[in-house]
């Protein structure tokens, strides 16, 4: 965080200070919420959880170095005292972000937020300093902390804006108000607690109504209810996409025999040849929103083709691709799922399968859970399992209760399978199955929803390699 004194600090949140024997003292290290984080010169927010409070380790955390504890009452040791945690660290950080000077690039969309946002800022990078949103702590209290990692000496903040509801983003804005907003797409995540997609865009659509005249929305040319947000912002509008009339977009979009994307980037300023090291037509997009917030602050189609060539996936279980010593391949892309990202991740591995085919292998979908889909759950399972047929997925191993039973249904219903498509109870049954009949050549792609927890199946699939025994691709 750049340094703020205490005194600046307990204004800043609007708290009183206890124990602090000089409130000139500076914070000089992370803001943190995890004890185990804490180095000298740190301020630690102790949050009341369920199970753990925060204040039980006010002790230990000055002890390692703290400076003070950011808390709701008083602890025995340093301690700047507010009525909320949550509400003062997003005051802390609207006040850093006021002083800090830097250029903030905000992300938003049902889908691709956290890889988006890892593309931005492996391409800003390369021009100037920059902070940006570890994983997807894309949240109230994930965004504050993002924003009070950057210093003095950070020119872009590169920030994942999340929402379960209206009025989220534009809560999330005013702690740390963006000059550029990306919005991706609107699709079917979390679509059972929003009602529908069409509230889905409201709620995406607050974070270009929270952009200043001088700033720029870059929106999705290829997704109407996208580009129907440009009539929402009073600032300026770059558009990518496919689309011909998009400003910043790709032509001759194809897969490589290993499944990732080349095409020609056109921007504004001239045009240039790009292939990711990234797995799936998806990140096409998910590139191109990256290659137009580059091109607003000033990189050339050339710079900005090589910084995306270069990039990789920075946050876990994202078409994690590793390949076995025995010739297994296993695609690990078990952080989350939606209907619009299970069929990307299909998609992609139907094209890695042309090349497992050119060498005897086959491809296995292990497929689990896609949470939070409300009344569209049923036929979304579905046409997910058909779908695997249609791109000739050569197996299907649905892994749960009764929503991966509709995975299953899909799967048989669409090509009458038998054999093909199997129907397992828990991810031990996955990894049993898949053991004692993977060979070499096989493509396994591993897919759920978080709460499922699939990601076991790819961590068994995969024991020993990450000590060496194989090798990582696209990273």
């Amino acid at each position: 965080m750049i340094a703020l004194s205490l005194a600046e600090i307990a204004k800043a949140v609007g708290g009183q200070t206890y124990d602090i024997p000089d409130p000139s003292v500076e914070v000089t290290g992370s803001v943190v919420k995890d004890s185990r984080e804490v180095r000298p010169g740190s301020l630690f927010a102790a949050f009341a959880g369920a199970r753990v409070d925060g204040h039980d380790y006010a002790a230990e955390v000055v002890a390692k170095g703290a400076v003070a504890v950011l808390a709701t009452r008083p602890v025995g040791v340093p301690a700047i005292v507010v009525e909320d945690v949550q509400t003062a660290l997003g005051a802390l950080a609207r006040t850093v972000v006021r002083r800090l000077g830097a250029t903030l690039v905000a992300v938003t969309g049902s889908a691709g937020k956290t890889s988006t946002k890892d593309l931005i800022a492996q391409v800003l990078q390369r021009k100037a300093p920059t902070v940006w949103t570890p994983g997807s702590l894309n949240n109230e209290i994930g965004l504050p902390l993002t924003a009070l990692a950057a210093t003095a000496e950070t020119r872009y903040l590169v920030l994942e804006m999340g929402a379960r509801g209206i009025g989220h983003i534009r809560y999330l804005t005013e702690l740390t108000p963006p000059r550029i907003g990306v919005v991706l797409n609107v699709g079917s995540a979390h679509i059972g607690e929003f009602g529908g997609r069409e509230q889905i865009a409201v709620a995406k659509g607050e974070l270009v109504e929270s952009l200043p005249a001088e700033g720029t929305a870059i929106l999705n040319a290829d997704d109407p209810l996208v580009r129907a947000m440009a009539s929402r912002t009073k600032a300026r509008v770059l558009l990518f996409g496919e689309a011909g009339e998009a400003d910043v977009r790709a032509e001759n979009v194809r897969l490589t025999d290993t499944g990732q994307p080349s095409f020609a980037l056109h921007t504004p300023s001239g045009c240039s040849d790009v292939t990711l090291r990234l797995y799936g037509e998806h990140h096409v997009s998910n590139a191109l929103a990256a290659a137009a917030v580059a091109h607003e602050l000033g990189m050339s189609a050339e710079e900005i083709a090589l910084a995306l060539s270069e990039a990789g996936s920075l946050s876990r279980w994202r078409m994690e691709v590793t390949e076995r010593p025995d010739g297994v391949t296993v695609v690990n892309d078990a952080y989350n799922a939606n209907p619009e990202s299970m069929r990307a991740a299909l998609r992609a591995l139907a094209a890695m399968g042309q090349a497992a085919q050119a060498r005897g292998g086959r491809t296995w979908a292990v497929l689990g859970q896609m949470a939070e889909l409300g009344d569209e759950a049923l036929a979304e399972h579905d046409a997910v399992g058909r779908l695997a047929v249609r791109l000739n997925v050569g197996k299907l191993v649905a892994v749960g209760g009764r929503e991966a039973a509709w995975l299953q249904m899909g799967a048989y219903n669409e090509g009458s399978w038998g054999e093909e498509s199997v129907h397992v109870s828990d991810a031990q049954a996955a990894v049993d199955l898949l053991r004692s009949e993977l060979r070499p050549g096989d493509v396994v792609l591993v897919k759920a929803s978080r709460s499922v927890g699939l990601e076991r199946v790819a961590e068994q699939l995969l024991a020993g390699v990450a000590s060496g025994e194989g090798q990582v691709a696209g990273r």
